[in-house]
């Protein structure tokens, strides 16, 4: 094989393009699914907190 078959098949070749587009995907992926799970950790967590004061403040009846 001459360096110029060697060269032009490297071109040719598109498999280490496929698994470097699969990288990218699989990183957005898992930097989507991480933001994602932020957000909905930081909106359980406003909720747990006006939960607790909502008990804290509501009247309590002992009579019926």
């Amino acid at each position: 094989m001459t360096l110029n078959t060697l060269i032009k098949n490297f071109a040719a070749d598109e498999t280490a393009a496929v698994t470097q587009e699969m990288m990218v995907i699989a990183a957005a992926g898992g930097f989507l699914s991480i933001a994602a799970m932020v957000y909905v950790l930081g909106g359980v967590e406003q909720l747990e907190d006006d939960t607790g004061y909502q008990l804290k403040v509501q009247e309590k009846v002992t009579t019926f």
